[in-house]
């Protein structure tokens, strides 16, 4: 009787335990049996392939992008790396060629003694051709020794230049308040001057040139002209006349009265070309009414123009005013600039 009982008691026991080996069965079929990636582990092995190919092309995706932004970030560096380092070079050639030009270049000295005489509106103009000649010189393949001479610290004229030019103290010029007669002996002197009888044949560097420092809206002819004959020393103008025609305008208006900056940026090219057939067009604007000769067809006596390498690569600024003659200042007539 005992072992009957022990019998159904272990035979209950074994179906609990067979219940719930039934219900754990039970729950596992329940659940979809899924890879560690979410793909059904019931679909086709074809299905499967295409995952897994899927998954690579998407693996190697990612991996191209992140090796392209590493790529596009290094070569950011360089980039800027290179052109810091090009900035650097150009400056530190600037810096030498402006030493050099301080050592034995041609001295081109801006006769300031007339500032006293001028306007605000005036002298504001003058500052800002100062500003663009030196600009010039800084961009020359052979650039100048600049002067201002009778340039007091003092004066408006010296204030207007700070208030205008960014750096200005730094600028690679000589500023003096002594006059340029006790800087220079009188026989190396020419003064540039547009009522000069003689013309100007060469820009060599034994002479000073001399820039008469006016910005004149009243039209007082012959300032510096007359200046030049009081200190006795030689007077040049600009060769217009023997290189270049009046061409007819709306106006009739024809002057060689050119702006300090105008005037030197012909010397510049002039120097680095030998031609006065390529320097004049760089300085004279069309709204002076002028033209070169050769373009009408006169023939005239002087330098023939011509095509200089240096131009193309050195003067961007010059390239351009030679390509677009008709971008010259409009015409009017005051304020007339004396140089």
């Amino acid at each position: 009787m005992e072992t009957s009982f022990s019998k159904n008691k272990e035979l209950k026991a074994k179906d609990c335990a067979l219940g719930d080996i039934f219900e754990l069965l039970q729950i596992d079929v329940d659940l979809e049996p899924t890879s560690a990636n979410g793909v059904d582990m019931n679909c086709s092995r074809n299905v499967l392939r295409k995952h897994r190919n899927w998954e690579k092309r998407l693996d190697a995706k990612k991996t191209k992008r992140k090796e392209e932004k590493q790529r596009r970030k290094q070569s950011q560096t360089v980039e800027k790396d290179t052109l810091r380092l090009s900035k650097r070079v150009i400056k530190a050639i600037t810096r030498e060629r402006l030493a050099e030009a301080r050592l034995s270049g041609p001295r081109l000295c801006v006769d300031l003694s007339m500032a006293d005489c001028m306007s605000r509106k005036e002298l504001s103009r003058l500052a800002g051709q100062i500003r663009r000649l030196y600009g010039s010189n800084r961009n020359a393949l052979r650039p100048f020794h600049l002067y201002l001479t009778e340039f007091r610290l003092d004066s408006r004229l010296y204030t207007e230049c700070v208030r205008m030019n960014d750096g200005f103290h730094e600028y690679a010029m000589e500023m003096t308040e002594q006059s340029w007669l006790h800087l220079f002996p009188v026989e190396d002197v020419v003064y540039l001057t547009p009522d000069a009888e003689q013309a100007l044949e060469n820009v060599d560097d034994e002479t000073v040139y001399i820039l008469g420092g006016l910005v004149d809206e009243s039209i007082q002819k012959k300032m510096t002209y007359s200046r030049a004959l009081e200190a006795g020393v030689r007077t040049a103008r600009l060769p217009i006349e023997e290189h270049m025609v009046r061409q007819p305008n709306g106006k009739n208006f024809h002057s060689k009265i050119l702006a300090i900056n105008q005037v030197f940026e012909i010397l510049l090219v002039y120097r680095e070309t030998g031609s006065w057939g390529r320097a004049l067009p760089a300085g004279v604007p069309a709204g002076k009414g002028y033209t070169l000769a050769v373009e009408t067809g006169v023939k005239r006596t002087g330098r023939d123009p011509s095509v200089c390498h240096l131009l193309d690569h050195a003067r961007p600024p010059i390239v351009e005013v030679l390509q677009q003659p008709d971008r010259g200042v409009k015409v009017k007539r005051s304020p007339v600039v004396s140089w």
